[in-house]
């Protein structure tokens, strides 16, 4: 007995993987998802719908600050030429078109050539008087 366990060459490490099991899983698999793909059916969205239009969204009210930092307004609802106003006067005008609306959008129109600064000042004092929905408008730009 012992002679027969001396004689036994050891095993050799294997450093190769038999990749041939994998790939009969995988072309299983494949044919198992090609067959079942057209028989599911894609679920549909049944939309809700609204019995009447949607309204249009409000024009907004510009304020235009000019190269030498004039304050001017334009009501884009009403039309109309722009009036130059003093900054109290305009918190006063801006306050008085949207008791009537509340939700009425205002829109900062500053000239290229004047500091962010002067925007901002503008902005803040918007804000400070309960002004709501204040935005900067800017000229897109074309190619």
């Amino acid at each position: 007995m012992s002679a027969s366990i001396r004689k036994r060459r050891p095993r050799r490490m294997m450093n190769q993987i038999n990749v041939v099991p994998y790939l009969d899983v995988m072309l299983v698999l494949l044919v198992i998802f090609m067959v079942t793909a057209p028989l599911t059916n894609p679920g549909q969205i049944e939309l809700p719908s609204v019995g009447q239009s949607l309204t249009a969204p409000a024009l907004p009210i510009e304020v235009t600050i000019k190269a030498d930092r004039a304050l001017a307004v334009r009501d884009r609802a009403q039309g109309g030429p722009e009036r130059e106003l003093s900054k109290a006067e305009l918190v006063k005008f801006i306050q008085g078109l949207q008791s009537s609306a509340p939700d009425r959008p205002v829109v900062i129109a500053a000239d290229k050539a004047v500091r962010y600064e002067a925007v901002l000042e503008v902005m803040d004092l918007l804000q400070q008087n309960q002004v709501k929905r204040v935005g900067l408008l800017a000229k897109p730009h074309t190619p």
